[in-house]
């Protein structure tokens, strides 16, 4: 390279030392787009988020121009042919021109390493809700639940999220280790009716529904414990008493999937109907509003 710069130099009449840099800097900066070039076709074969091309388009921008900048410096610039303050804003520059880039790596190692979640699991990640469909190196993907829909059903959106989020935001797992969730159904009766006979029937209820359940979550308790210090000293269905001002509120409180929670506490609302109607000194309290005059 150094005698082709020679040889050049000696035909144009320039300062042979100049035209080696200037030699040097063209090949850098066809080097660098013909780098930036290949990354870009590889990432659109295999990212299929349009997202995902813009940005790595732009930050792919950012970090050619950067690289450039502090090799053409270092061959320009007497200053910059200090090894370590070379190597020291590459890393820097890196570090900002890729920060997100980076960040969604590092958090996918993460996600494969300590697995937080896996894909089939039901997560609540910040604001968002969802069953885990997919993981890939730059984001994970939830089918939404809840938002508008009520008792956490799905919605049918497609949600994609930022592999870096699960270092900002929490995660809230509803699936893993543990299987069930507390779930609970407050029913609110009179002061005229017979709030014992009432808790009676509502703690049978709650025992039809939960009867395989119990079972099932104590051995995954058994498990979970090894892992996590979890305690819990009852695993069975159980209806609290309170009161507020309208009448006394019995709250049955019991173990469920996270899937089937609307299901279930459809089925234990059927049967409190069903129940209730069959007993004259049970009704359900609602807010009504009295007016006294005078004639």
């Amino acid at each position: 390279m150094r005698e082709l710069s020679n040889w050049i130099a000696n035909i144009l009449d320039f300062d042979p030392q100049i035209t080696y840099q200037v030699i040097i800097s063209i090949l850098i900066i066809m080097i660098l787009l013909v780098f930036r070039t290949v990354v870009l076709r590889v990432v659109v074969r295999n990212v299929e988020d349009l997202g995902a091309h813009y940005r790595w388009k732009k930050n792919l921008s950012y970090l050619i121009v950067l690289i450039g900048a502090l090799i053409l410096g270092r061959i320009w610039i007497e200053g910059f042919q200090y090894v370590a303050t070379f190597l020291g804003l590459i890393a820097a520059g890196l570090a900002i021109a890729l920060r997100d880039i980076v960040a969604d790596c590092a958090a996918w190692l993460y996600l494969i390493w300590r697995k937080p979640f896996e894909i089939g699991d039901r997560i609540e990640i910040g604001n968002t809700k969802g069953d885990v469909v997919d993981k890939r190196l730059f984001k994970f993907t939830l089918v939404e639940i809840q938002n508008w829909i009520d008792a956490e059903q799905s919605t049918g959106r497609i949600v994609h999220v930022p592999n870096h989020k699960i270092f900002t935001d929490t995660i809230a797992n509803y699936t893993a280790d543990f299987q069930f969730i507390w779930n609970e159904i407050p029913v609110r009766i009179t002061f005229e009716s017979n709030w014992k006979k009432a808790k009676t029937i509502l703690q049978e209820i709650a025992d039809k529904h939960s009867a395989n359940i119990s079972g099932k979550a104590k051995k995954q308790l058994r498990q979970t414990a090894k892992t996590y210090m979890i305690i819990y000293t009852i695993l069975t269905p159980t209806v609290y008493t309170t009161v507020k001002e309208f009448g006394p509120i019995l709250t049955i409180r019991y173990l469920t999937n996270p899937r089937t929670r609307r299901g279930t506490q459809q089925q234990i609302w059927e049967d409190i109907l069903t129940e209730f109607e069959k007993h004259d000194d049970i009704e359900f309290a609602y807010p009504t509003t009295r007016f006294v005059g005078s004639d």
